[in-house]
């Protein structure tokens, strides 16, 4: 198996994580494509093209394209109006790959994409693997409304999937149970973490970078302004904490329809509690750079209402920071309750705060917390994650296709 058509509609693994759509699955699709393609996996990255200015390739490294495909306005579109625009993106990326970008397998990552892989798996008889990173009756279930029609394509498209992906043990579960997908269709491959920019470091220095005060305790929160990541309870955690002169640092930017109404709330909330001089936005950080913020911080909030897997609860631990966080998702299966951090059901913010308290009041635990999850992080690699793939994308082109229920 040497070449995969990686489908990413509706948002660049090229945009900046933290950004508008852009978050974990951008990191997904940039680092697993690299990783795939050191590993000799021709890798063709398809996204909608958002402007006119965007060239039609761009060579990211060797084997490792992305293509800007148009569909629609060459302009940014909001993601609810970009179902109206998967069968042109389809018919596009169908062009591209009949005009010379060979195909063997596709992965297509989130619904939209994944509506898209159906057509083209049926277009061009290619095996279909689906990664759909969030899902619409997960959703649900923490009160976040997702249209009907979502609902309805991602399980036609796991009908018709010949492998569905999952992040951890959870989301398996979570897509057995809630859409009825037989477990031989289902993989369990867990992203991974670039040790080369997430790995223990010096805080005195971390803060130093930062220009952040050097003697008090600091929390982070990472992750894109919105009311899925629950940015307020971490407010409300350190509002909540004994420690009064700890202070939050949270590093994102809006994102949705809901975004900047989010962020004016939480500015809002931030003022009300009396926190304007220990509570500091920043804004979206490239990639590489979050490493320093992990490394400065004491701990890492991870307070989501819900989260397939949680790639910032593993780069913080792979910096060896200690994570307090939601007991939802996937990371029930990154965080050791009382080894590596703290799980807290119901996202209470009290909760929230007495585990904060407890890190930051014990420095014997913390340091051995921040040891646990460094060495914990180690087993989540990029390569590995990779090597996986490539065998089972040789295995699905050795297979017949799975038939649309």
């Amino acid at each position: 198996m040497r070449h995969l058509a990686v489908l990413s509609m509706h948002t660049s693994p090229l945009a900046q994580p933290g950004l508008g759509d852009g978050g974990g699955m951008n990191v997904y699709v940039r680092e697993l494509s690299a990783a795939l393609a050191r590993s000799g996996v021709e890798c063709d990255v398809y996204t909608r093209a958002w402007s006119p200015e965007l060239p039609a390739t761009v060579p990211v490294e060797p084997g490792f394209r992305v293509h800007h495909v148009p569909a629609g306005p060459l302009a940014p579109v909001a993601k609810e109006d970009l179902p109206e625009l998967v069968d042109e993106f389809a018919e596009a990326v169908v062009g591209r790959i009949e005009g010379g970008r060979r195909a063997e397998v596709l992965h297509a990552n989130y619904w939209l994409s994944g509506v898209a892989g159906h057509r083209i798996k049926h277009e061009l008889d290619l095996p279909l693997v689906a990664t759909f990173h969030t899902l619409a009756r997960v959703k649900a279930e923490a009160s976040e409304d997702e249209p009907l029609r979502r609902e309805q394509a991602e399980a036609s498209v796991m009908g018709c999937a010949d492998t569905v992906l999952a992040s951890c043990s959870v989301e398996a579960h979570q897509i057995a149970s809630l859409y009825g997908v037989d477990a031989e269709r289902i993989e369990i491959v867990p992203p991974g973490v670039e040790r080369a920019f997430f790995a223990p470091g010096y805080r005195p220095q971390a803060r130093r970078a930062l220009g952040l005060p050097a003697d008090r305790p600091m929390l982070l929160f990472v992750g894109r302004v919105q009311p899925l990541k629950a940015l307020d309870v971490a407010v409300q955690a350190l509002a909540d904490s004994s420690h009064k002169d700890a202070f939050l640092v949270a590093v994102g930017g809006p994102s949705g329809v809901q975004g900047q109404a989010e962020a004016d709330r939480i500015r809002a909330l931030v003022a009300d509690l009396g926190l304007s001089d220990r509570v500091f936005f920043r804004p979206p950080q490239p990639h590489e750079l979050l490493s320093t913020f992990y490394r400065a911080a004491d701990v890492c909030i991870v307070p989501s209402r819900s989260e397939s897997f949680g790639l910032v609860a593993l780069e913080a631990a792979a910096c060896g920071t200690p994570v307090v966080a939601a007991a939802v998702g996937g990371l029930r299966t990154l965080v050791d309750h009382g080894r590596t951090g703290f799980l807290v059901e119901r996202r209470d913010p009290a909760t929230f705060a007495l585990y904060v308290d407890e890190v930051l009041g014990n420095p014997m635990l913390a340091a051995q917390l921040s040891a646990d999850a460094a060495e914990r992080a180690r087993q989540y690699v990029w390569p590995v994650a990779a090597a996986r793939l490539r065998g089972l994308y040789a295995e699905l082109t050795d297979r017949s296709l799975v038939e649309c229920r």
